[in-house]
């Protein structure tokens, strides 16, 4: 039976040894070439910091890349003596992002590779299972199944009673079946770690153990050296590998670098042998009671993610001691989690307890790994975050990141757990404090679309934040933005169920199916269409530059794809590509004088986009750049009507001939003066967006309320204005745009201008691409036999057939209310039987019978490659030029 909790001590520190491996050897072993009794270097190439898994895979992957005398690993303590030694090991392939899946299966084929070659790793493919309580968790199965052919991994729906004869041990009588994946397995993070630094270690990398870190200094924003406890290095890179204490160590450099990280409790309960088990029991995710098995030498190793998780270390000091870092068991807090446990696998019952071990795990406040070059200091990366499955992402993120180092550009696509993602108030200590209870738990929790935090809320707000709640508005949270989804009075909402005294609606799906928004989106878009909506854009980034001379010009010519030297007044989207032609910006430029733009991009792109102006200013000082998106309020208004609301809150005249469609004006409007004000609405739609001087916003946001009445004005939120952007075949920045899509895979060439007279960046290989051809084509996707009000809805991901065989995925979905269909958009490749994209032409896009996959079962779609016209009731005078310049209106 087990032993009572009371009934046991959890000081087993002493025996760390034998905890670290299933082979004490492996211990002793790792001794033999991690203390280097070499006289200390002064200099190297890259200083990695970190002796766990990651640090090792970083080391590693330098090491393969003929960059190993160049390295030095750094470790404050023993290599593998953070987290990575009491880890469970659990190694999948699907992952919530294909970024992420992609590393994973990254590491697995290392670990494989390593197992060839004779070199222990621990790998050992059981499969996984993850299991149902529900309808919805089935829906998600589904729906993985249905993805699984666009990452090649190999999956299988099961019934309760075949889940039974996976694994006889489980009780399956309240299930709605399973998800079989054979391919995964099982690693021992702590011989990982030890074979990747012997390996680095034997192809040149120099490792040292206690070796403290003290300060990471930097030259004109670059790194320049580290200063340790046995002497100081210089160095041209540094790379944070540090776990947990990533934060802190992100606080020894000035500036100090952002890694927004905090620890929670987080368990792993350990039995004694357990007679007769089976060696490749797989492992079990029970996701509905946030908990998991796996076999470990003949015992259960069992742990979970329970909803509402217990920080520690809130003062921020992490201890480096591990008698003093590895917590006591707190029982009360874990009972809900056993429980879950005892409930599926009733046979623990009869087991004996060894030990139940609460080692810290650290989170970010998103639940993502977190890579990439920081933003504050040129050559300065972060490789952390790994939320307690540092094998799975280990191979993958250390390959990337030691690519970006060697090549400066990764193979992979990493802008969504780029670092560049966060803001500094994501690293405030108590909202990382905060918004830790909840991220665990999402881990297993169902992600419906649109997930939205629960904690961390009402940080950044503009003006009119009042008044959209007062009319009914729904926020979501963007960046920190509290941003309206939705409208709805107050006695259709009910209270958020954290906290029943919040004053603030939190929007919601909680389903896979017709959203329960829809009929409120569906009225304030057609509000948007047929009289006027007003959507708050407060939340988009908004950056000024300017010179003395024409400099800035100069700067954004070089920056940007499009020609920006356009007449004062005029307004330009265009694209900021890399050196492969990606986008690393997506944004409209309004010239305001001569040597003064206004930039407005994407809001998930304030940090990243400043970060990529930053690396490319002239030297010499001679360009200026500010963020100012804190300073303004931004009131979209679009309509038909919207001309004549305007033309009562402005002396300005707005006929079209006097302020043409994307152009700009400063304009009083009401008593407000200096309002700058484009014409254009980021939706497609007849309209203006006013960025106001905050001092002016709730002024000037009363007056268009006021005046607006007659002409129906209606508030709209961002569902409504995702809606009408989505009909109009407009691309997301973050979805349907990254840093490997360019202007040509998305039906943009038109902007890319290759005969301005200046080598932009990226213009080579764009170049080369228009010689070549494209090998995928972003195409807009009309859903024929789907039934909105009974069949599961398509959220993004999707598989797409073309003539039967898959050839591409969805990226953004969403309701077309003049359609009354199904869009979704996304990319078609032409694939051969190995899988190997080849050119596309339109001829064979359109010529394509296609199909989407939704949750296993597939709709017949109709192709676009422009998006069918949509009927306006714009005056007649302004139906013209709408049209005529409908081609340069953008997505922000």
């Amino acid at each position: 039976m087990w032993l009572r909790p009371t009934a046991y001590c959890h000081r087993f520190l002493s025996k760390k040894v034998q905890l670290l491996s299933n082979s004490s050897n492996v211990f002793i072993k790792a001794n033999s070439f991690s203390i280097n009794n070499d006289t200390f270097p002064t200099n190297a190439d890259v200083v990695v910091c970190g002796g766990g898994v990651m640090g090792a895979a970083v080391a590693y992957h330098l090491a393969l890349a003929g960059w190993g005398d160049r390295t030095i690993l750094i470790e404050s303590s023993r290599f593998g003596g953070g987290t990575t030694w009491h880890a469970s090991g659990l190694i999948g392939a699907f992952k919530p992002s294909t970024a992420q899946i992609k590393l994973a299966q990254d590491s697995i084929a290392l670990y494989k590779e390593l197992e060839k070659k004779g070199l222990p790793t621990g790998w050992k493919q059981c499969g996984s299972l993850s299991l149902a309580r529900t309808g919805d968790r089935m829906t998600v199965f589904r729906r993985m199944k249905a993805l699984s052919i666009s990452h090649n991994i190999e999956c299988h729906l099961v019934t309760p009673d075949e889940a039974k004869e996976l694994c006889p041990m489980l009780k399956v009588d309240d299930l709605y079946g399973g998800l079989w994946i054979p391919g995964d397995g099982v690693g021992d993070p702590y011989q990982i770690c030890l074979t990747l630094l012997e390996e680095a270690v034997r192809m040149g990398v120099r490792t040292y153990e206690n070796c403290r870190l003290l300060r990471v200094k930097s030259s004109n924003e670059k790194i320049s050296s580290v200063e340790t406890s046995r002497g100081s290095i210089d160095c041209k890179y540094f790379i944070n590998c540090t776990g947990f204490w990533a934060r802190s160590v992100g606080k020894l450099s000035e500036p100090y670098v952002k890694v927004p990280l905090h620890p929670v409790e987080h368990y792993y309960l350990h039995t004694k042998v357990i007679p007769g088990l089976d060696p490749m029991t797989p492992v079990v995710r029970d996701l509905d009671g946030y908990v998991y098995f796996r076999e470990n030498a003949g015992r259960i190793l069992a742990g979970g993610f329970e909803p509402v998780a217990k920080p520690v270390f809130e003062d921020g000091l992490i201890p480096e001691n591990p008698n003093d870092r590895y917590l006591p068991p707190d029982w009360d807090h874990f009972h809900g989690l056993f429980e879950q446990m005892l409930h599926r696998m009733p046979a623990l019952r009869n087991a004996t307890l060894e030990r139940l071990c609460n080692g810290p795990e650290s989170f970010s406040p998103d639940c993502k790994w977190i890579v990439g070059e920081a933003p504050e200091i040129r050559n300065y990366f972060v490789a952390a975050g790994m939320k307690t499955i540092g094998i799975s992402a280990a191979g993958g993120v250390g390959r990337a990141t030691a690519e970006l180092i060697t090549r400066g550009i990764a193979s992979l696509d990493l802008y969504e757990l780029d670092v560049t993602r966060f803001l500094g108030l994501h690293n405030n200590r108590k909202f990382l404090r905060d918004r830790v209870r909840e991220v665990p738990g999402m881990h297993y929790a169902l992600q419906y679309p649109h997930h939205e935090f629960k904690t961390g809320r009402n940080l950044r707000m503009s003006p009119i934040y009042p008044k959209l709640r007062e009319a009914g508005a729904v926020f979501g949270q963007v960046m920190g933005y509290e941003r309206p989804t939705w409208f709805q009075s107050s006695n259709e909402f009910e209270m958020d169920s954290l906290d029943s005294s919040k004053k603030y609606k939190i929007a919601y799906t909680n389903t896979f199916m017709k959203p329960p928004w829809f009929g409120h989106v569906e009225k304030e878009y057609a509000a948007c269409r047929e009289t006027i909506g007003l959507s708050d854009y407060s939340s988009f980034t908004k950056i000024d530059l300017w010179s003395n001379g024409l400099e800035v010009v100069d700067f954004l010519q070089y920056l940007c794809s499009n020609d920006v030297d356009v007449p004062v007044g005029s307004i330009i989207h265009t694209g900021m590509q890399n050196y492969r032609g990606g986008y690393e910006n997506d944004c409209s430029l309004a010239r305001i004088t001569h040597n003064h733009y206004f930039m407005i991009a994407p809001t998930i792109q304030q940090t990243r986009c400043k970060y990529w102006l930053k690396r490319h200013l002239p030297a010499d000082g001679s360009v200026a750049v500010s963020d100012v998106t804190s300073a303004y309020t931004a009131i979209c208004i679009m309509g038909p009507g919207t001309r004549q609301l305007l033309s009562e809150l402005t002396d300005t005249d707005l006929n079209p001939k006097n302020f043409p469609f994307f152009t700009f004006k400063e304009l009083d409007v009401g008593l407000a003066n200096g309002i700058r004000t484009m014409n254009l609405t980021h939706t497609g739609e007849l309209g203006y967006v006013l960025y106001i001087p905050n001092e002016f916003a709730l002024h000037v946001y009363t007056r268009l309320i006021e005046v607006g009445e007659k002409y129906k004005l209606r508030h709209a939120g961002y569902y409504a204005t995702r809606a009408l952007r989505v009909e109009k075949f407009y691309a997301f920045w973050g979805q349907d745009l990254d840093t490997f899509t360019t202007p040509l895979e998305c039906g943009r060439a038109w902007r890319v201008k290759f005969d301005k007279g200046v080598n932009f960046i990226g213009r080579d290989a764009l170049l080369k691409q228009r010689d070549t051809g494209v090998t995928r084509q972003y195409v807009q996707l009309l859903l024929n036999d789907h039934d909105p009000d009974i069949d599961a809805w398509c959220w993004g991901g999707e598989p797409i057939y073309r003539n039967g065989q898959y050839c591409g995925m969805t990226t953004t979905t969403g309701y077309g209310f003049t359609f009354k269909k199904q869009v979704c958009l996304g990319f078609v490749q032409n694939l051969d039987s190995k899988g190997v994209a080849r050119t596309v032409t339109n001829q064979y896009i359109l010529s394509g019978d296609y199909e989407v996959d939704i949750a296993g079962i597939k709709y017949h779609a109709k192709c676009h490659l422009h998006s069918p016209n949509l009927p306006t009731k714009f005056p007649d005078q302004e139906r013209d030029s709408y049209h005529a310049t409908r081609g340069q209106l953008q997505s922000t």
